[in-house]
C-alpha cells in the first residue's frame, strides 16, 4: 500500500491537517484528503490524527493511500482520439458531448468506460468511478486531456497541477468586443446563490484567474486564447459571462441561438503542456478543433470580414 511521507515546515505550523495536506500537491483533492482523514490514513508518528489537527512545525506526516478497489465499471468500444500514449500515461482529445466519468444520470458511454476498453491499467487514485482522471474538461467543452495509467503518475500530474505548472490553454468564440486586446480576469467563482447547478463570480467564491488575448474580431463575435491560472467549475464560461461576453453556443451561461450551426459552446482545450513524470521531459500538445467550430470561424469571417489565414488557430507559446 503506497505511502506518502512529509514533514511540516515552520511557515505552515498552526494550519488544519487537511489544509495542509491539499495545499502541499501530492494528492488529488481536498475531497480525497477528507477521506483519508475519516479512514484513519493519516498519522503523527504514530498516532492517528483528525481533520481538526493543526500541524506543528517539525511534524512527521505519513498518510497511508488505499490500494485501488477493483473496477466495476464497464468497458465501452467507443470511439478514443488519441494524440499521445506511453506505459505512464494517455493524452486524448476529448470530443464535444462526452462526459469524462461516470456520475449519476450518465452511468455509461464517458470517456472513462472507453479508455478501460483501450488500456486496463488506470490509475486507482481518483476512485473507483474515475480511474486515471487527474483533470477534467465539462460535457460539452473538447479538446487535450491527460489520463494517468498508475498511481505514480497521477500523484506527479496531481502535483503539478496543485503547482500550477501544467499549462493549458484554450480557444473560445466569444459574443462582443472585449474592453482590452489582452487581459487576466481575476474573479472568485462558487455556486450559484440561486440556480445551484450553476457556477457564477460570488464574493465568498474560490480564487479564480483565467488569462486571455484577442486573436481575430469578427463583427458580433471575438475569437480569444484563454488559459487557465486555476481550475474551478465552468471557469472559462463562467469568467467570460462575468464580463459580458459568453462563449458562443454554451446552453448554460450563453444566449438561446447564434447564426451559425454549434453542437455545444464554442470553447475548445486547444493545447496542453506539462513535465513527463517518469523523466521530466517537458510535452505539449495539440489537438485540432471541432469541425462545427472551425465551420463557425469561417461563417463569422465570410459574413463579417477577415481571412482565415490571418488568425493563427495554434497560437500557444507554452
Amino acid at each position: 500500500m503506497p505511502l506518502l511521507r512529509l514533514t511540516v515546515d515552520p511557515e505552515d505550523e498552526g494550519i488544519r491537517i487537511d489544509t495542509f495536506l491539499a495545499q502541499v500537491g501530492k494528492l488529488p483533492s481536498r475531497t480525497f484528503v477528507q477521506k483519508l482523514l475519516k479512514k484513519g490514513k493519516v498519522k503523527v508518528g504514530s498516532v492517528t490524527i483528525k481533520p481538526s489537527y493543526l500541524v506543528r512545525a517539525g511534524d512527521e506526516i505519513q498518510v497511508e493511500i488505499e490500494e485501488a478497489k477493483p473496477l466495476t465499471l464497464e468497458a465501452e468500444d467507443l470511439p478514443l482520439a488519441i494524440l499521445y500514449e506511453d506505459a505512464d500515461l494517455i493524452v486524448v482529445n476529448k470530443p464535444r458531448g462526452m462526459v469524462v466519468h461516470p456520475a449519476a444520470g450518465n452511468p455509461k458511454g464517458t470517456l472513462v468506460n472507453a479508455l478501460l476498453n483501450h488500456c486496463r491499467d488506470l490509475s486507482g487514485i481518483g476512485g473507483v468511478l474515475r480511474p486515471g482522471i487527474v483533470h477534467r474538461l465539462d460535457k460539452d467543452t473538447s479538446g487535450a486531456m491527460v489520463v494517468a495509467k498508475n498511481d505514480f503518475t497521477h500523484l506527479a500530474l496531481a502535483t503539478q497541477l496543485k503547482q500550477r505548472v501544467i499549462f493549458r490553454g484554450y480557444l473560445a468564440l466569444v459574443h462582443g468586443s472585449l474592453p482590452a486586446p489582452e487581459g487576466e480576469i481575476d474573479a472568485p467563482i462558487g455556486r450559484h446563490p440561486v440556480h445551484r447547478k450553476k457556477m457564477a463570480v460570488v464574493p465568498k467564491g474560490r480564487p479564480a484567474q483565467t488569462c486571455y488575448r484577442v486573436l481575430a474580431e469578427l463583427g458580433p463575435y471575438t475569437l480569444v486564447q484563454a488559459k487557465l491560472i486555476t481550475g474551478r467549475t465552468h471557469q472559462i464560461r463562467v469568467h467570460f459571462q462575468y464580463l459580458g461576453h459568453p462563449v458562443a453556443g454554451d446552453p448554460v451561461y450563453g444566449r438561446a441561438k447564434e447564426p451559425f450551426a454549434l453542437d455545444g459552446q464554442a470553447l475548445h482545450a486547444t493545447r496542453l503542456g506539462f513535465a513527463h513524470p517518469r523523466t521530466g521531459q517537458k510535452m505539449s500538445f495539440t489537438a485540432p478543433l471541432p469541425v462545427d467550430f472551425a465551420a463557425a470561424i469561417t461563417y463569422c469571417q465570410q459574413r463579417w470580414g477577415g481571412r482565415k489565414s490571418e488568425i493563427n488557430l495554434d497560437p500557444f507559446q507554452d
